[in-house]
């Protein structure tokens, strides 16, 4: 049987290019195999030109740079965020400063030495703790301003320092009162005891209004029991503040018209029930104060960087 001749073509194979032979002899490829292609051919193939190896470099060079441009961007970006939010966060802490001077101003200006119950300290009152605490806090919150917007790497670290100490002293204090509350308890008795009889006297209107507003709004007389008046006054009677019904002289009737707890003891239970309050303002100012020395160093550390970069 004859094949056609579309069945032939597809079996014939093209002539070869003179002077060159099929197959492997000649350099050809046959299964995988290759022909030595000589000392000419291989330095053709194999040697490249001496300026790709500068453009590599330059090129390297360009993408190590802008990744440092990048990084230096980012530490920017970020030093401006730390920036706005440490004064964002110090202009509050200043104002908050402002709002408790001017509270202890008003006190010492309209109250005289509000709230001075102790004779050994007569200064430890309470206008001149706000104006104390209140300036303190307005020169802290200052010094955070204008160190956090001027970038200034002295005054982050005074504020942080400074903060530091208060922070300290804050938690060392309450150390001490939790671990020695039983010699506090009778230290402070014995010492309201001594300032009862200062009450009334001329150069203690502080005291002597203390005394009289807190018989009056915790309904309660004497430090530990009504008679501690009976020795201030050498006498059987108490001041007007200690009557159920308040009217004048009404100090001098019988105890049956007097209040019969001890302001001490209703003072501390009144505190102990208010406890969790007390707590949660004391955990509030310790996280804010927390805030601000995270707030501080972590823009020191910022400024630090940025310098060494522009270095």
């Amino acid at each position: 049987m004859r094949r056609s001749s579309t069945d032939e073509s597809t079996y014939r194979r093209s002539p070869s290019p003179p002077g060159k032979e099929p197959g492997f002899a000649r350099g050809g490829a046959f299964f995988g195999l290759h022909a030595n292609p000589g000392p000419k051919a291989a330095q053709a193939r194999y040697t490249s030109p001496k300026g790709n190896k500068y453009v590599v470099f330059y090129l390297d060079l360009s993408f190590i740079f802008l990744l440092e441009l990048k990084r230096c961007s980012m530490a920017r970006g970020c030093l401006q965020g730390v920036k706005y939010l440490m004064f964002a966060f110090n202009l509050l802490f200043w104002l908050g400063g402002c709002g408790i001077l001017g509270v202890g101003i008003w006190l010492a200006a309209t109250q005289g030495n509000f709230a001075t119950l102790s004779s050994s300290f007569p200064s430890l009152s309470a206008a001149n703790l706000l104006i104390v605490t209140g300036t303190f806090v307005m020169a802290i919150g200052f010094v955070g301003c204008i160190g956090a917007i001027k970038e200034n790497r002295c005054l982050l670290l005074t504020f942080f320092v400074l903060l530091l100490l208060v922070f300290l002293l804050e938690a060392t204090v309450a150390i001490l009162f939790f671990a020695y509350t039983d010699k506090i308890d009778r230290y402070a008795q014995r010492d309201l005891k001594r300032g009862l009889h200062l009450y009334g006297t001329p150069g203690n209107v502080g005291l002597t209004n203390a005394w009289s507003i807190i018989q009056t709004d915790f309904r309660c007389c004497g430090v530990s029991n009504y008679t501690d008046w009976f020795e201030v006054y050498n006498a059987t009677r108490v001041p007007d503040s200690c009557c159920l019904e308040f009217s004048e002289s009404c100090g001098l009737h019988a105890p049956g018209t007097w209040w019969k707890a001890p302001c001490y003891e209703t003072v501390k239970m009144w505190l102990q029930e208010n406890l969790l309050a007390v707590g949660v303002f004391g955990l509030c100012t310790a996280l804010v104060q927390i805030l601000g020395l995270t707030f501080a160093m972590t823009m020191y550390c910022q400024v630090v960087k940025a310098d060494t970069y522009r270095a």
